[in-house]
């Protein structure tokens, strides 16, 4: 992170508060548009998403599937070994770093050929007058101050806790901490039953831990559509985990050795490890927004328009710190959207109901847009497609054939099957499939101008094809 040289004030088109995602992409987009742009982040360039989510997430979920891979060698007649796979959790380790520590590199130099200054420091908002000025404390650009015509906003979120469990980074962690541990429990519970805990939990059962999920909601990632999340559930219960849904943790003990986790009507777990999984809360609290009139909710989320400016003219906020979808690719679209509004554009808000939703357990989850429910309760008369993986020739070859992928449509007023409203996907791979469902979602197309589109063969995606193809009344394989 560079450390700017010259005087203790300087003056910048935009000053953009916060590192990650949404940070880094106004600051990008804007200097590519010619702004003067200055970007201040406290600690590693990209962020939570880059250092402490999705990157490292993904990179240890990659290690349980190589894992996966191994243990079933034999059924592609490959010989593994008798013993059978071990992980070297260091190992894992160690490569997911080096994998965060080239992105962050790759990053570094991108915004220092845009020309962006970055500043290394605590930013705290001093004025949103007419000029804007942040003073700067900590790191290698403490006791800075400097000023912009413009404030882009995006600092971030931190992972939620429950009172009573006091994390401490080996018994009781977050997924700050997760991503970082040398050695996987023996027992582990996951509190929290949504996108992220039911990612650590798929990691870590797949690499020999006994996991046990304590969701409060009566089902398992709420807002997947629920054909989606049974092929899900059920695939966990096969591998071992203990899902427990409709329950509410009340608190924790030490016993044995052990840590007793109490929830639902007088029940409890034994693990060696607990793991908080409930979500993340905007991080607003060193901003110093009460004193500039910033308004910050009552849940601590920056209130904003759809073009994402807030109530104080010539003030933006961007990505987790607001109130929408906590998604890097979200947040790099609201840092857009950010940058064209001081540039005078007028853009288009960002559509936050077909944006694309990716989850990365085994099997995967992908979808955009409606869910059946959601859709007829926005009062759309639907119909419905779904086709599975069983019969897909690819999925047979890889030896992954849990998973489906459907279709909801508008149904027309002779009875067809009109626009696409949804795209719902749980299998191998769909987190890569789901693009030519997501656009279109969004280009509003018909089933009929889809389904006249050709599929490679064989592919996973082509039982996207086959679904929409099903929705015209003259499928091929259904």
């Amino acid at each position: 992170m560079s450390n700017p040289e010259g005087s203790e004030s300087s003056h910048f088109d935009v000053v953009v508060i916060g590192g990650g995602p949404g940070g880094y992409a106004a600051a990008l987009y804007g200097a590519a548009a010619g702004l003067n742009i200055a970007l201040i982040e406290k600690g590693k360039l990209g962020g939570t998403c880059l250092n402490v989510g999705c990157i490292p997430a993904k990179e240890l979920l990659e290690t349980a599937a190589v894992f996966r891979t191994v243990q079933h060698a034999s059924l592609f007649g490959v010989n593994a070994g008798s013993d059978g796979p071990t992980v070297d959790f260091s190992v894992t380790q160690t490569r997911k770093q080096g994998v965060i520590d080239t992105l962050v590199s790759g990053l570094t130099g991108l915004l220092k050929h845009r020309k962006v200054t970055v500043f290394d420091g605590i930013g705290q908002v001093t004025s949103t007058g007419a000029t804007k000025a942040v003073s700067i404390s900590g790191g290698r650009s403490d006791a800075t101050t400097i000023t912009s015509d413009n404030l882009i906003i995006a600092a971030g979120s931190v992972p939620r806790t429950i009172p009573g469990f006091d994390v401490d980074g080996t018994s009781i962690v977050t997924s700050d901490e997760l991503l970082s541990i040398q050695e996987l429990p023996a027992r582990a519970a996951v509190i929290g039953g949504g996108a992220i805990g039911i990612e650590f939990a798929s990691m870590m059962c797949d690499l020999g831990t006994k996991v046990t999920v304590l969701e409060a909601m009566p089902k398992i990632i709420p807002g997947v559509d629920p054909d989606a999340a049974k092929i899900v559930e059920r695939s966990l219960k096969k591998r071992g985990v203990d899902i427990r849904t409709g329950v509410m943790v009340s608190g924790h003990a030490d016993v044995d050795g052990a840590k007793r986790v109490s929830f639902g009507d007088d029940q409890h777990v034994d693990v060696d490890m607990i793991v908080l999984s409930i979500g993340r809360r905007p991080f607003a609290d060193l901003l110093g927004l009460d004193a500039v009139g910033v308004p910050v909710d009552e849940r601590g989320f920056i209130p904003v328009d759809d073009a994402c400016r807030t109530s104080v003219p010539g003030v933006w906020a961007v990505g987790d710190i607001i109130a929408t979808a906590q998604l890097a690719h979200v947040g790099f679209a609201e840092g857009m959207v950010a940058i064209r509004g001081i540039l005078g554009e007028d853009p288009r808000p960002v559509d936050y109901l077909n944006v694309p939703w990716c989850i990365y357990c085994h099997p995967e989850v992908a979808f955009a847009g409606h869910t059946e429910d959601s859709a007829k309760e926005a009062g759309f008369d639907v119909v419905t497609s779904t086709h599975k993986f069983t019969g897909n020739g690819r999925a047979m070859i890889v030896g992954e054939t849990d998973g489906l992928v459907k279709v909801i449509a508008e149904k027309t007023a002779d009875g067809r099957a009109g626009r696409m409203l949804g795209v719902h996907m749980v299998g191998p791979w769909v987190t890569e499939q789901l693009g030519q469902g997501y656009m279109a979602i969004n280009w509003e197309a018909t089933v009929d101008e889809v389904a006249a589109f050709i599929q490679p063969h064989p592919t996973m995606s082509e039982l996207f094809g086959e679904t929409v193809m099903a929705l015209t009344g003259r499928a091929l394989h259904g």
